[in-house]
């Protein structure tokens, strides 16, 4: 592979600090204009939903008003960035010479984007690197300099400004990358043919939006290579199917297992291959395991609530395992929303002597949402009543939109490392079984997540006793005294362990929290035999999450087995291995069913 060839010193010219400044004005001027052209399209399709939906110009005038109140320490920033430029400049004319010279400063050693050896050794790159990474933190820091914002109107500026770094990354760009710039010379530019067939077809797929190819979508089918484990649905209604996995076991534990995951996403995170599945590692541990399978809604479920995911959801599920096991009582998992809403039941069964659910396990599960992380910028009235008048004309909220707030959250990796790969090497996506199942997007009924938004995100009411009612009855989630398991993960982008911590607090009953290492996903998918990601453990629950997080002690290697000694501790009777089928409940179908199946798009 040719390297990008080192430039010889005397023909070598500082950028111009004139034409830099030109440039950046420039390419500020046409973002606006794109920007701009882009929301009066978005709006003249939304009809009244407004040219700024997302409510970003008024932080950002805000921060800015801010800002112009104390021009002093605006200009120190400035003085200081202007300062650490010139230090570059001088570092690159020494290396130019062949002198030695630090770095005035480095990439964090995870950020793959600067992955490729040119960024270090060509002084070029080097310069560009260097350039961009000062200019970011410059950015970053006179955002965090504006006093006296609200905290949401600050989280949402530092959102937003950290989205313009990303983009304006230098390996986001041809000639600022040198993989890329090898790459088109390798290839003779037939790499940026490609790129472009790649980019023509994502948008033909988005019709007309751009709906970036993750992975090779053709290399997966759910039920054929991913979603595998044998098991029948035994139940359906209009909001699930329930599944009955097949025993791997001559005998099982007594208490039948019901896992409920988030209806934002599709079960088969905990099924992906069966070297990661959740669902097969259980059914090996002697668990009867039923797993619902939410149904991708249309138009015709925009009425269903949250009072309908905990009837239809929740109850109906627990009807149909006792119909199918004829067991009275059983363990339960929520995953995320899937937990928030098992909270929610178990809230409501106390309040009714309903005792079916014997413990309880909440996987990255917010109970308390004052501090609810990086979605919280997307909560405020004039968002939330955007996405409402939006739902309201279609009965929904379409899988894509939900697929782009997460991706922002991880736009590095979930964006702009595809628009690299994709439009700009022309390779094809790998083939990926988590993005694949990340691209399987689900679709919100309009009431439902309405409901969601205002009550939980806006307003935390689920955390106040009485603040919500579901199916007549206030839910208090203090009256829960089951024993429960958090898990939570140390890098959740989604549900912060500090904040997930909370609802140790709020359940009244004899509770274990768990933190496992990386985030939303890979430190819950974190099956014993690959040997990845540690968890750390600490008996006590201290009323802070920092205080537990200093007394815990580190351990090597998955949270599973740490689980299953616990539930097996509330209760390890076993009874003889139940055949999908056989109870009650016939078999309706092979899982993973035909609800999973349906597309959003």
């Amino acid at each position: 592979m040719a390297d990008v060839q080192k430039p010889d010193a005397t023909q070598f010219r500082l950028p111009d600090p004139a034409g830099i400044g030109r440039s950046m004005a420039d390419i500020a001027e046409r973002s606006q204009r794109i920007v701009g052209e882009w929301v009066k399209r978005q709006s003249a399709e939304g009809g009244s939903g407004g040219a700024d939906p997302l409510n970003i110009a008024g932080a950002f005038m805000e921060m800015t008003a801010k800002l112009m109140s104390n021009p002093a320490r605006l200009m120190q920033a400035q003085m200081g960035f202007w300062q650490d430029y010139m230090s570059l400049w001088q570092n690159t004319a020494r290396r130019m010479m062949g002198m030695d010279s630090a770095p005035v400063i480095q990439a964090d050693a995870k950020d793959r984007r600067f992955k490729d050896d040119a960024w270090k050794e060509n002084e070029v790159f080097d310069f560009i690197k260097q350039s961009y990474l000062l200019s970011a933190r410059y950015i970053q820091d006179v955002v965090k300099q504006a006093d006296d914002l609200d905290p949401h109107t600050a989280q949402k500026v530092d959102f937003y400004s950290r989205q313009f770094v990303d983009a304006m990354s230098p390996s986001n760009f041809l000639f600022t990358n040198p993989e890329v710039l090898r790459k088109t010379a390798e290839t003779g530019g037939d790499n940026l043919l490609r790129g472009l067939s790649n980019l023509l077809a994502d948008l033909e797929r988005g019709k007309g939006q751009l709906r970036i190819k993750m992975t090779d979508t053709d290399a997966f089918s759910v039920g054929d290579n991913i979603g595998v484990t044998p098991g029948k649905v035994v139940f359906q209604n209009d909001l699930l199917q329930l599944i009955q996995y097949a025993p791997t076991t001559d005998k099982v534990l007594k208490r039948p297992l019901l896992i409920i995951p988030p209806w934002i996403n599709k079960f088969y995170i905990l099924d992906l291959r069966p070297k990661n599945s959740l669902v097969r590692w259980a059914v090996s541990q002697g668990h009867t395991v039923f797993m619902v399978s939410w149904v991708n809604p249309d138009e015709h479920l925009s009425e269903k609530g949250f009072d309908d995911y905990l009837k239809e959801g929740v109850l109906d599920s627990l009807s149909a395992i006792e119909a199918a096991t004829g067991e009275h009582e059983i363990n339960a998992i929520g995953y995320c929303l899937g937990g928030t809403l098992l909270s929610s039941a178990l809230a409501w069964m106390a309040a009714h002597d309903d005792t079916r659910v014997k413990s309880a396990t909440f996987f990255v599960t917010l109970t308390d949402f004052r501090e609810s992380g990086e979605l919280n910028v997307f909560i405020d009235e004039e968002q939330i009543k955007h996405l409402e008048e939006k739902m309201n004309r279609r009965g929904f909220l379409e899988g894509s939109e939900m697929a782009t707030t997460f991706n922002m959250l991880r736009a590095n990796d979930l964006i702009w490392s595809f628009v690299v790969n994709n439009y700009l090497l022309g390779n094809d996506p790998f083939p990926f079984d988590l993005l694949y199942w990340n691209s399987d997007s689900t679709r919100m009924p309009a009431r439902m997540h309405s409901f969601y938004l205002r009550n939980m995100y806006q307003e935390n009411r689920l955390a106040e006793p009485g603040g919500i009612t579901l199916l007549g009855t206030p839910i208090d989630l203090s009256r829960v005294t089951v024993p429960a398991y958090f898990l939570s993960t140390r890098e959740d982008h989604i549900a912060p362990w500090r904040a997930t911590y909370r609802g140790t607090q709020l359940l009244h009953g004899k509770n274990r929290f768990v933190l496992a290492a990386s985030g939303h996903i890979a430190g819950v998918v974190n099956p014993p035999e690959g040997g990845k990601y540690s968890h750390w453990i600490n008996p006590d629950l201290p009323p802070e999450a920092e205080a537990w997080f200093a007394g815990a002690t580190e351990i090597a290697g998955s949270w599973w087995p740490d689980w299953q000694r616990w539930i097996t501790a509330i209760d390890k009777r076993q009874v003889k291995a139940r055949v999908p089928g056989e109870g009650k409940l016939p078999a309706i179908e092979d899982a993973p069913g035909s609800y999973v199946k349906v597309k959003a798009n």
